[in-house]
């Protein structure tokens, strides 16, 4: 199997497992949100452990030790994903799996806005009148909602915040994982022992099968974010950009057709505006990226000189 194969079965591996990943959220009930996040951070640090100390990967810590902007980047990158996390688990227990599923729909939008404001990017026409499409589907949702979307926000802007800081950092997958939940560690596990203090804990008092997929959080973060890294070291930036949408669409069909969640006119057409608003933004980008191809292969004449 060639690079390019490999790449795109570690890719759909990776984002089947994010976008089914709301059904096991759903069977960690009645752990509240954040008891679950807390476990997560936890199983995620012990699980990296083994797998970097099986790989005899674990020197990279003391080059970290003596860097310490990039230790405070780590910093926020690990408070960006923890409320990415958070915000994630808390919509999908609270029956809002069809708002979480907007939130990765129109983060490939918001990338582009943090482009332009921070990155100071300039936009092509075609970018600008995604945002404008965008921007008219939140307005159209929050009529629907009665309320801005901000669970959907919420998990836009820190996940694309989140990504601006990783590909700042450059860290291999692992690692930045490994780091990113040590930071958390620490206030995840005295979140635990507090509930634990309180007679609140699930973890060992509901049933082993409860405990064992709690156990498991770490893993099943661990496992899609290395499938990922594995696609992104063998794909083309247009091939996965096409696979990012994979997740939102099963997260979306787990939330209307598993979990009944309502699906109104209005709030569908809203979703048809992000989806208008993709389509727009993804026929530009692999336009762009097929001329700035055919750009570098096409040879640059030569003028005699005397």
């Amino acid at each position: 199997m060639n690079a390019v194969r490999l790449g795109y079965l570690y890719g759909f591996g990776a984002y089947l497992l994010w976008g089914f990943f709301p059904i096991y959220l759903k069977l960690l009930r009645p752990a509240g949100p954040v008891e679950i996040l807390a476990h997560r951070i936890v199983w995620s640090v012990v699980f990296v452990a083994l797998l970097l100390a099986a790989m005899r990967n674990v020197g990279f810590l003391r080059a970290l030790a003596r860097r310490p902007r990039t230790l405070a980047a780590i910093v926020v990158a690990a408070a960006l994903i923890a409320v990415n996390w958070g915000t994630y688990i808390y919509g999908v227990n609270s029956d809002r799996v069809v708002e979480t599923a907007l939130g990765y729909f129109i983060n490939p939008l918001v990338v582009v806005l943090i482009g332009v404001f921070v990155l100071r990017e300039r936009l092509r026409p075609a970018q600008w009148a995604a945002l404008g499409v965008g921007a008219a589907a939140v307005v159209v949702l929050t009529v629907d909602y009665g309320r801005l979307p901000y669970l959907a926000l919420t998990l836009a802007f820190s996940f694309a915040g989140y990504g601006l800081v990783k590909k700042r950092l450059g860290l291999p997958a692992a690692e930045g994982l490994f780091v990113e939940s040590a930071v958390l560690a620490l206030p995840a596990l005295a979140y635990l022992g507090w509930l634990a203090r309180r007679g609140e804990s699930t973890f060992g008092h509901l049933s082993l099968g409860h405990t064992l997929l709690l156990v498991l959080a770490g893993a099943a973060t661990a496992v899609p974010l290395l499938l990922f890294a594995g696609a992104a070291n063998r794909l083309p930036l247009s091939g996965l950009g096409m696979l990012q949408y994979l997740a939102p669409i099963l997260q979306l069909g787990c939330g209307v057709l598993i979990f009944h969640e309502p699906m109104p006119p209005a709030r569908l057409a809203g979703f048809a505006l992000v989806w208008v608003a993709l389509i727009v933004f993804t026929v530009d980008a692999v336009r762009h990226t097929r001329r700035t191809r055919a750009a570098a292969r096409t040879p640059v004449p030569v003028t005699a000189t005397r």
